[in-house]
């Protein structure tokens, strides 16, 4: 650094002073929220420590004008680079001795300070190194975007400031704020003393100003900006709680989960009353400042306004990801874990406790198990006091075994739902093809009854039972676009075959093991014209009909023998020629004489086909192609007068051209192996590129013979039947280096002729497959009876004995105590063990009236006071799909008018009773009879309920239902 950047900076004192002065700033100043920090370059801070540890003024090591270049993208809009690293790539040195270093030693010119903030985030104090980056434009002209940073201890007016001065909106005018996180929605920023991290504003978002008309309306008033305004609604008048949820992107299961609460009497009616107001509980570490209670109240009186024909939950989701990070962005969830976390997140917004304290909980010891769980409940409810507790809470008990001291533990733990299994079947059904050896017999489609856990010799066995054919004569193979996609081992797991693959089981011949050969045939056929644009001479090919396996003698695999196999395996469907059927062709021999040699520019003019309806074109540089078509395509008196014809210019050409028999098969690289996520992408998309027959040989005169004509032609090739692959040894027409692949190329004109297809096609089905295949079922009382059995301990949760001093695999035995007003089962669909992971879409036959848990209450008398224990139905959670995608809604019961409507995101409509118990049942609400109310109003008449579709409220994309995108922008009522 040179002396005049020196100068610039005041003179600073001594070396040891700036040491002690800075060191002590930087370990005695504490984090406080709103103070400012500021960023420094690593390597000019450890370069300003060297200089001043080394006590020399004139040092070389003196760091010169702070400089911040290398945090910098560019030095033209001085963004922060992404992923900088604390200590690594910078300093964060307080207020007061970034000041004193400026003063000492400058700035690099033009340089802005780096000042960051110190924001309280829920559960820790930080500096904010990357502010929010925000984009910020008017509502008159959106398309005039700029960017800009904000803390997130900024307040919203600091943002409407900084809009004002940077598009010169007219002082005095009044404005108003937008927050936009979609191409569609967006919502008010009303309090604009907020803070950006209050109002969820986040990274990525739009901030729209728009300011008052001089008629005094607002511009997002006007329906076709805000179309889910008050002004929009004020006509519309329905059936409180008869309200849809607009798909936010994935955010059914949030849709169900809340419908479902919001169908629940006396957590509705409580919001509604606004109890809850007088209960918030800001102070609960546990909780989130009453935050989630406030939003989730603000869902329940909107939906229960009967104003709206659908509500946009935008705010409650982004405070649902603000205080659980697993909901951000807009992946597809679970609505049973977003109930949890709302259920509990309400909980503690609303926990009329405010100090909790410490309680010790105790064994049972003996003690009479009414005692102890009175006492277990006492405790429970007095650091656990609130709504969710009243309503949705019971009790259950759990006993402990030791198996080694026979140690008995007995607790009694509260619950706020119930997680039942579903009986899981050890067997799977099914359905493959059979392909006889008999050439004549079509194949049979079969429904077998396999172990789950089985493997594929165990899918042989079984149809072997049927079949009569020895297990050791099939072999297994997954057919996909006419090719093989893969071919089973017997010792592969049937867990890799899913469902929905179409699995075929072909009967091998018996053959000498050292002598035999498993061949896969594929069927192609190629294209009337070589395709001479692509540099060669090479036919087109296009896989048709069904793939077959053969077992052949290795040493019978020569061309001749392997067309007569083939001819004789396909002899159901592909028609020998009749002896009257003229099938000869002429068979050329080169000769030394090249045809023709003159050329202009090295392109010659084309010679026009007749037989193709586009007459193309082929040069003379193909005439050794053109002269064996000759040969092939007119007769012997009219190959010299076609020959005496070819000239520059064009000539027409009458044929039906076929193949030789007797192709060599040249030589091609191998592919490379592919990959699973390959191989997937080609069972998901069919990639068909021509297969290179051999080169051709340059134009030469040719001799011509007679001979019998061939229905096909055989070529080695690649597992997907594109890649010709070279001879096998001794000149067999496959390869034995690896699963050998040919394919039988079809002339389409042959393949017409002699191939049948619709007889190729068929099938027919064994009577296997006319038995109905029942859906499995189950009564909801079986499950509760799961629930309940004895059961040991996983080793990955086990249970610290207290005699014995280490961890046991007990047994555990949960049984019922107490219920609640409100009680949900969890139906556990999903299944996960250390092997397999599936859905079970088991149907679980549940009432819609008078469940009744008397039996399984481990209490069989109940005392005077105590609530009875049968239920009726108000709410379902459904869920329709697989493990890794699929939709969710919910049926629920309005409370005023006892009618059933069906929730679909933002679409409602009537349902009737018969409708509710179906697979897709995945969560169910039951409400105590003796706290069930009257409905108030008449069930409506059976109807279309009141629904729009989405495009009326707003559009969104769902992981199942994609709905009409929207080209407005909707802003939520004021």
């Amino acid at each position: 650094m040179t002396a005049n950047s020196r100068c610039s900076a005041a003179e600073p004192p001594g070396l040891e002073t700036q040491r002690r002065e800075i060191e002590s700033l930087l370990r005695e100043c504490e984090l406080r929220a709103g103070d400012s920090w500021y960023v420094v370059e690593h390597r000019w801070f450890e370069q300003w420590k060297e200089f001043v540890d080394g006590g020399d003024q004139n040092s070389s090591s003196f760091p010169g004008q702070i400089d911040n270049s290398d945090l910098f993208e560019d030095l033209d809009s001085y963004h922060l680079k992404e992923r900088l690293v604390e200590n690594e790539d910078f300093v964060l040195v307080p207020a007061e001795a970034w000041h004193k270093l400026l003063a000492w030693y400058g700035m690099v010119d033009s340089q802005p300070p780096l000042e960051r903030k110190v924001v309280d985030l829920p559960s820790t104090l930080k500096v904010e190194v990357y502010p929010v980056e925000v984009f910020l434009c008017l509502h008159s002209n959106m398309e005039n975007v700029i960017t800009a940073q904000f803390s997130r201890t900024d307040n919203i007016q600091s943002i409407q400031r900084a809009m004002c001065q940077s598009f010169s909106v007219p002082s005095g005018s009044e404005c108003r704020l937008w927050m936009k996180s979609s191409d569609t929605n967006c919502e008010r920023l009303r309090n604009i003393h907020m803070s950006v991290l209050d109002t969820c504003l986040s990274s990525g978002m739009t901030v729209i100003m728009e300011t008052r008309n001089a008629d005094g309306t607002w511009p997002s008033s006007r329906p076709q900006i805000m179309r889910n305004s008050v002004e929009d609604q004020d006509s519309y008048r329905g059936q409180p709680g008869v309200c849809g949820l607009t798909n936010l992107g994935n955010t059914c299961f949030m849709n169900s989960a809340l419908q479902c609460l919001s169908n629940t009497p006396p957590l509705t009616e409580y919001f509604l009353q606004s109890s809850y107001l007088e209960e918030l509980n800001f102070t609960n570490p546990l909780g989130m400042k009453g935050e989630i209670a406030e939003a989730y109240a603000d869902v329940i009186k909107q939906m229960w306004s009967g104003r709206h024909y659908s509500v946009v939950p935008r705010v409650f989701k982004t405070k649902v990801g603000h205080f659980a990070s697993q909901f951000l962005g807009y992946q597809q969830h679970d609505s049973q874990e977003l109930l949890s976390f709302l259920l509990d997140g309400l909980h503690e917004d609303l926990n009329r406790v405010k100090n909790k304290e410490y309680i010790e909980l105790r064994d049972a010891d003996g003690r009479p198990d009414q005692e102890v769980a009175e006492e277990a409940w006492r405790n429970h409810r007095r650091r656990n006091d609130s709504v969710i507790v009243d309503t949705f809470h019971g009790l259950f008990k759990s006993t402990l075994v030791c198996p080694e001291c026979h140690k008995v533990s007995v607790t009694f733990d509260p619950f706020c739902y119930l997680s039942i299994p579903l009986p899981v079947s050890k067997e799977r059904v099914m359905e493959v093809f059979f392909v006889s050896l008999d050439p004549h017999a079509k194949p049979v489609q079969h429904r077998v009854v396999v172990p789950k856990a089985g493997k594929v010799s165990d899918l042989c066995l079984a149809l072997s039972e049927m079949t009569a054919v020895p297990p050791t004569q099939m072999v297994v193979a997954d057919v996909f676009n006419h090719r093989f996609y893969r071919i089973y081992s017997d010792d592969e797991s049937l867990s890799c075959i899913l469902d929905r693959d179409d699995i075929f089981v072909y009967e091998l011949s018996v053959l000498e093991e050292q002598d035999q050969v498993l061949l896969a045939l594929y069927l192609r056929e190629r294209s009337h014209y070589r395709d001479y644009g692509s540099g060669s001479s090479s036919y087109g090919t296009t896989l048709f009909g069904h793939p077959l396996l053969l077992n052949v003698r290795r040493s019978s695999c020569s061309q001749e023998e392997l067309y007569n196999l083939f001819l004789q395996r396909l002899a159901r469907y592909v028609r020998p020629p009749d002896p009257s059927e003229e099938l000869e062709e002429e068979e050329e021999e080169d000769d030394e004489e090249e045809l023709y040699r003159t050329q202009t520019n090295g392109i010659s003019d084309g010679i026009v086909c007749s037989c193709s309806p586009n007459h193309q074109n082929v040069s003379l540089d193909q005439l050794s192609g053109l002269s064996s078509h000759l040969a092939r395509c007119v007769s012997s008196d009219e190959q010299q007068e076609a020959a005496d014809e070819l000239r520059p210019s064009q000539t027409e050409l009458s044929c039906s051209e076929t193949a030789d028999a007797n192709v060599d098969l040249e030589p091609a690289a191998e592919p490379s192996e592919s990959t699973e996520e390959e191989k997937e992408e080609n069972k998901q998309e069919e990639a068909c590129s021509p297969s290179p027959p051999p080169n051709e040989q340059p134009a030469k005169r040719r001799a011509c013979h007679k001979r019998r004509k061939s229905l096909f032609t055989i070529q080695a090739v690649n597992s997907n039947g594109t890649t010709e692959r070279g001879t096998g040894e001794g000149g067999s027409a496959v390869s034995f280096s690896s699963q050998p692949y040919v394919a039988i190329d079809w002339d389409p004109d042959m393949k017409k002729r002699f191939y049948n297809e619709n007889e190729a096609e068929k099938y027919v089905k064994h009577s296997s497959m006319e038995v109905p295949q029942q859906q499995a079922t189950v009564q909801l009382q079986e499950c509760i009876e799961l629930f309940t059995t004895v059961e040991t301990l996983e080793e990955e949760n086990p249970w610290y004995c207290p005699v014995c001093k280490k961890h046991q695999l007990a047994t555990k035995k949960l049984d019922l105590w107490s219920l609640p007003e409100v009680l949900i089962i969890h139906l556990k669909r999903f299944s996960y063990t250390k092997f397999t992971r599936e859905k079970l879409d088991s149907i679980v036959e549940f009432p819609l009236r008078d469940l009744d848990f008397s039996g399984c209450l481990l209490r069989k008398s109940l005392s005077n006071g105590e609530p009875p224990s049968c239920y009726d139905l108000i709410a379902v959670s459904n869920h329709y799909g697989g493990l890794r995608d699929g939709h969710y809604t919910s049926y629920a019961m309005n409370k005023d008018n006892g009618q059933w409507y069906y929730f679909d995101d933002s679409k409602v409509t009537f349902a009737t009773e018969d409708q509710i118990v179906t697979n897709a049942a995945y969560v169910l609400f039951y409400h105590r009879q003796d706290k069930m109310r009257k409905p108030t109003l008449a069930n409506p008449s059976t109807g279309p309920a009141p629904s729009r579709s989405a495009n009326d409220i707003t559009s969104c994309k769902d992981d199942d239902a994609e709905l009409g995108a929207a080209s407005y922008v909707t802003m939520e009522t004021d």
